[in-house]
């Protein structure tokens, strides 16, 4: 067991939502603590040209530092480091396996996220292309980028059918890709492709590779090239440690449950972000921090009320 002082809140993620909250409690004047692995989402984005604020764009990694900065100013304090189990008390006291020691805290709020499943691609190459935006994951950020270019889309079922005629507002120049041999699509969808003239190709995708400035796909009918692709393979949202306590999830996509307030149907634990139910963007996921730490600071209140102390002049 802990010796230490229980914290008002332990954040767990330190992407855009977690960060937020940092920034929103800390000038609550509570004793917080972010606990990050480094594996945000936003630190993938090259540029993201539709975040609010940065008219010529900003990079991922810079957003998440200036905010990590922003949250440290004000007091907050940021551990890199992976919660192993979050366990919580009759009493409603949590406690958060940190592996190098236990880290006790009176709320959790978890920000932890997802991460999309990649098509078969050597990791460094991946990345390369990714810096490159000729993969993309996210059309509602970037879809403007690839107006008018050649877009191929790794993907079956509702969500390949649904990001190509989503990016078909784009581009004429839409080819969607079975990622295994079977190509799983309704009768219905299939109608849907060919009225919007979406390009429909067998799989299996694979031997994904480079061009000059495109990049290439090995499919049942030959090497195609494209300006930029889309995986559209799904993604794993991040609740184990919900799990662990019991937590509520969405049985549709498998994120945390929470109220309009981000209370999750934990008492004293929070999400906000990606691994909630809602519009995968910085933006949301902002919002979310924000509604999340004020609600946090309230019901923290409720239960013992915040009188800040008398300065008491020097003499």
């Amino acid at each position: 067991m802990s010796t230490q002082a229980p914290l008002d809140c332990l954040i767990i993620g330190g992407g855009p939502a977690g960060l937020t909250a940092a920034i929103y409690l800390a000038r609550f004047h509570l004793d917080i603590l972010v606990v990050d692995e480094g594996k945000s989402r936003a630190g993938w984005i090259p540029c993201s040209h539709n975040h609010a604020g940065y008219p010529d764009g900003i990079n991922g990694k810079e957003l998440l530092e200036l905010m990590r900065t922003q949250a440290q100013k004000y007091g907050a304090k940021i551990e890199t480091g992976r919660v192993h189990r979050l366990d919580r008390d009759e009493d409603g006291l949590f406690t958060a396996d940190l592996g190098s020691g236990a880290r006790p805290a009176r709320s959790v709020l978890l920000a932890t996220g997802l991460t999309n499943r990649r098509p078969p691609i050597d990791p460094e190459l991946h990345d390369e292309l990714m810096a490159r935006g000729q993969i993309r994951y996210c059309p509602i950020c970037d879809g403007y980028e690839v107006t008018d270019k050649r877009v191929g889309i790794i993907g079956s079922g509702k969500g390949g059918v649904g990001e190509a005629l989503f990016l078909r507002s784009y581009t004429a120049d839409v080819t969607l890709i079975a990622p295994e041999a079977a190509c799983d699509l309704s009768a219905e969808d299939r109608e849907k492709l060919d009225e919007a003239g979406v390009r429909l190709v067998g799989g299996p995708a694979e031997a994904i590779g480079t061009t000059g400035a495109c990049i290439t796909i090995d499919t049942a009918e030959g090497l195609l090239t494209f300006d930029s692709i889309y995986p559209a393979l799904g993604s794993d949202t991040h609740t184990q440690l919900a799990e662990m306590l019991g937590a509520k999830l969405n049985p549709e996509d498998g994120c945390l449950v929470c109220d309009a307030k981000m209370r999750t149907t934990i008492a004293g634990l929070y999400a906000a972000g990606d691994v909630v139910h809602g519009l995968d963007q910085i933006s949301h996921a902002m919002g979310e921090g924000g509604q999340a730490a004020t609600t946090i600071r309230n019901d923290l209140a409720a239960k013992a009320p915040m009188l800040r102390e008398p300065v008491v002049a020097e003499k």
